[in-house]
């Protein structure tokens, strides 16, 4: 696959030449395939050779590439002297890292990072809420933080578990962070003792030992834009560009159908019924739900479609820009609508910027006369306790039904 990023013959005769040839030509392959520009990947291809030339000449077998032998080769970088690789950039270990990876995937790595290793108890964790709870990678993926966190401060032995230094972790936690991050963390830990105390590794009483947090149910209004907000939000986007059209795409999803960012993340090409005009959305609950795709929405995920998307082997509809491909994180899903805010000069009034779109499509539908029924239907609300809270935005229906403050009466 050199061939792919070289016209000289020359050159590729030389990369192939020699007991790493088979190496860098799988390695060049894995760029191909994620989607790298040429000038990128011949710049990560001789850092690759250059990292095998100075493991060669450690003495460094090439399953023993590990992240410290990175740093050895960062400093190395800063004097090289290698003849025939001319100036060394610091830049180069970029493709280091991807050769390591490259190799750890393959298997020609036996080496580990000991820093990013997980704690057994932390996996075995994971494998009981997967096969008792059935829980997605994405709530493991948020209890983790939590589970890490603990285990930091207070040791891998839940024997020595107590019910103060629980609540104390809860306590710092709750400090440091918003209520919705804490309640998170306070989920995340309940669970992690009831599969503890299931196993048999600590005392059935430290459940209760989690604080519940004081939080009044309604007590916040829905932050949202006005519709023209919004309107100049989407009109930001340039879709003469691949990620204008994406961005825009997004965001008619966001504005339009009042998607989660999870949902951006999650939606597959074949979730998209184009006859019927429709798009399935597994929320919450891996919920499946169909949503109707208005011309408008449509129209937009076409055209990123077949002139915005990378060629790129994923069923994923929505990927990063620029390789390496993959599908965007929730995070950059939110990140794309705090860009557009920015471009339309719109202030951004709580964070969270994806779920502001979402609120903003509620309040609009009730403003336009929507039922609260009508408008959990389209949110996808398992309760209509969940969306009571917009019921507190319609300023003027509330208008027509406060009472006048009592007088107080002297004593």
């Amino acid at each position: 696959m050199l061939q792919h990023f070289f016209s000289s013959h020359e050159r590729i005769e030389a990369l192939r030449r020699g007991p790493t040839g088979s190496l860098l030509e799988g390695f060049a392959e894995k760029l191909r395939h994620a989607g790298y520009a040429k000038i990128t990947a011949r710049r990560h291809i001789r850092a690759a050779e250059h990292l095998l030339h100075w493991a060669e000449r450690k003495g460094v077998p090439i399953s023993d590439l590990t992240e410290s032998s990175l740093k050895q080769f960062e400093q190395h970088l800063k004097r090289c002297r290698c003849r025939g690789f001319g100036r060394s950039d610091r830049a180069l270990l970029r493709g280091a890292r991807l050769l390591t990876e490259y190799l750890r995937s393959t298997g020609s790595s036996t080496a580990s990072v000991e820093q990013n290793q997980d704690p057994a108890l932390l996996v075995a964790f994971r494998q009981w809420m997967i096969q008792q709870r059935g829980s997605c990678d994405r709530t493991l993926y948020e209890y983790g933080f939590c589970i890490q966190a603990l285990l930091k401060r207070l040791g891998d032995d839940p024997g020595r578990f107590d019910a103060q230094s629980l609540r104390q972790f809860v306590i710092e936690t709750s400090r440091q962070s918003g209520w919705a991050r804490t309640k998170m963390y306070t989920k995340a830990l309940r669970m992690f003792l009831r599969f503890l105390i299931a196993e048999g590794k600590c005392a059935a009483s430290l459940e209760a030992a989690i604080p519940v947090l004081a939080h009044w149910r309604l007590s916040t209004l829905p932050r949202y834009l006005l519709a023209e907000d919004v309107e100049r939000v989407i009109a930001s986007c340039d879709p003469s560009t691949p990620v204008g059209r994406r961005d825009r795409a997004i965001l008619l999803l966001l504005a339009r159908l009042g998607l989660r960012a999870g949902d951006i993340v999650q939606l597959r090409l074949g979730a998209i019924d184009w006859k019927e005009a429709a798009v399935r959305v597994s929320g919450k609950g891996r919920l499946e739900t169909r949503l109707p795709l208005t011309q408008e929405v449509g129209d937009a995920v076409v055209d990123y479609l077949k002139a915005g998307r990378p060629h790129f082997d994923s069923d994923a509809v929505f990927l990063s820009a620029r390789a390496p491909f993959r599908t965007l994180a929730s995070y950059r899903v939110s990140a794309v609508v705090a860009q557009a805010m920015r471009r339309a000069g719109v202030v951004c009034p709580s964070r969270g910027a994806a779920h502001v779109l979402r609120h903003s499509v509620a309040t609009a539908m009730l403003r336009h006369g929507a039922s609260l029924q009508e408008i959990g239907s389209v949110l996808r609300h398992r309760s209509v306790e969940t969306t009571v809270i917009y019921a507190k935005v319609d300023v003027t229906a509330l208008q027509r039904i406060a009472q006048a403050w009592p007088e107080v009466q002297p004593c």
